[in-house]
Order: C-alpha cells, then sequence, then structure tokens
C-alpha cells in the first residue's frame, strides 16, 4: 500500500506532516475564545449535543473514562460529575493551551481528585491496551490526520466489551437545512471568529473542516474497520452533529 502524502486542511491539500502542525497552530490561537465561541456558533445547542453524548456513555461510579481532544474540559466535566470515589476521567488533548485551559477549569472550580491531564496524540495514545472503560471524542476526530490510526490506537486502549462514543459534526440529512446551514458557516462562523477571537482564518478552517468529514455512514464504516462491533449511530440537529458508538467485544 503506498503511504498517503497529503491530506486535507480544510479545502486545502498539504502534506501530511503538515497538517497536524497548522492544526496546533489553530486550537493555540484560539483557546482562551474556544468555549465562548462554542456558545456563539450553536447558540449554546453543543452543550446539549455534549450531555446527550455522555448520557450514552451509561457511565458507572467506578469508570477509568478517556476524553480524547478534551481541549477545555466541558465534556470531561459531564463525566466526572457522573463519578464516585473510585472513577477517573483522563482529559487528553495534543494541544498543550487547550489542554491548559481544561485543567484551569477544573481548578478554578476547586476539582483536583479524580481527573488526569495527558497531552497526546489520538494517532499512538500513550496508554496501556485495554485500559478504560469507556472513551469519548467531541468534536475533535476531524481534525485528527491519520483517523483510521486513531480509531485503531482508540479500539486498542480500550477494555473489551467497553464503548467509544464519538460526537462530531456531520451531513444534514434535512431538505434545503443544509443550504440554509451553508450560507450560516461560511458567511458568519468567520466573522464571529474575527471580532470574538480576532482571527478569522482559523475560523474559516473549522468551517472546511466540517465539510471534509466523512458522514455518517462513511464514518461508521471506519469505525468498523477498525475492529468496532455493534456501530451505530444518531442524529442530532437533523445531522448537524451525529453521535457514533461501537464497542470493542
Amino acid at each position: 500500500m503506498t503511504k498517503q502524502t497529503t491530506t486535507d486542511f480544510g479545502y486545502e491539500q498539504v502534506a501530511t506532516e503538515e497538517k497536524a502542525r497548522r492544526v496546533a497552530n489553530v486550537f493555540t490561537s484560539v483557546a482562551s475564545e474556544y468555549d465562548l465561541m462554542n456558545d456563539i456558533m450553536s447558540l449554546g445547542v453543543h452543550r446539549l449535543w455534549k450531555r446527550k453524548a455522555v448520557h450514552l456513555c451509561a457511565i458507572r461510579k467506578n469508570f477509568h473514562v478517556l476524553d480524547l481532544a478534551g481541549g477545555t474540559g466541558d465534556v470531561a466535566r459531564l463525566i466526572h460529575d457522573q463519578l464516585g470515589d473510585d472513577g477517573r476521567v483522563t482529559l487528553c488533548d495534543i494541544n498543550a493551551d487547550m489542554l491548559q485551559q481544561g485543567r484551569n477549569r477544573f481548578i478554578d472550580k476547586g476539582i483536583i481528585k479524580g481527573i488526569d491531564y495527558v497531552q497526546g496524540n489520538a494517532e499512538a495514545l500513550p496508554f496501556a491496551d485495554n485500559s478504560f472503560d469507556c472513551m469519548t471524542i467531541a468534536f475533535g476526530l476531524r481534525n485528527v490526520t491519520d483517523k483510521e490510526a486513531a480509531l485503531r490506537s482508540m479500539y486498542d486502549k480500550l477494555k473489551y466489551g467497553s464503548q467509544l462514543v464519538i460526537l462530531e459534526f456531520s451531513k444534514i440529512v434535512i431538505p434545503f437545512l443544509d443550504k440554509l446551514y451553508d450560507q450560516y458557516s461560511f458567511k458568519l462562523i468567520p466573522q464571529f471568529g474575527k471580532l470574538v477571537a480576532d482571527d478569522e482564518a482559523s475560523y474559516q478552517y473549522l468551517v472546511e473542516s466540517i465539510r471534509m468529514h466523512p458522514d455518517q455512514d462513511s464514518l461508521a464504516l471506519m469505525m468498523q474497520k477498525a475492529g468496532f462491533d455493534k456501530v451505530q449511530y444518531h442524529n442530532l440537529s437533523g445531522g448537524v452533529v451525529a453521535i457514533h458508538r461501537g464497542y470493542k467485544l
């Protein structure tokens, strides 16, 4: 098999080794305003999407959960709230600035117990195999250079009988909504980025990266190829986002 030498960075084709650096620059740039921008772009609905994803995890009090691309920690906080004294959540992100934002958020809330912080690449997770009772990744998979490698790594680190839950932007399934969504995404979101985060280019990339991400069925097939069983997905907000679930059996 010929190794892929280029990949997408939004609508641009770049060398595979270049994408990780450019994505890192994007998230370093937007880290301080990331949560505010999420609220503005989704009108706060992203919080409901994340709650739904965590609900589907069926977390038990003693679980050790890995939250990948966890960034500023909002999903990890929802997970942490469901854990008991013996449970732990590991907040993992490849970007140090995003990880620092998440750590600061937990410390500011006085939460120290039951939370770990690890800087790591989803394509080669720095954990022992069969380590986690559940794994989540919210709005992070589309930024990974080699998604197939990342899914294989996630599979390896899960315990048998455990599930991976992916929350990600997807393909709209309601007629005409896609055209309205395109108008909103391409015309307004970069302008919000310019006004709020002083970074129009990063939010232009984020909009484009959504369009380049695999659709629901394609991602489900990728999960199956990585080894996951009982793969299913749920569309939210007409397919603006989808939650994919798969088990390691």
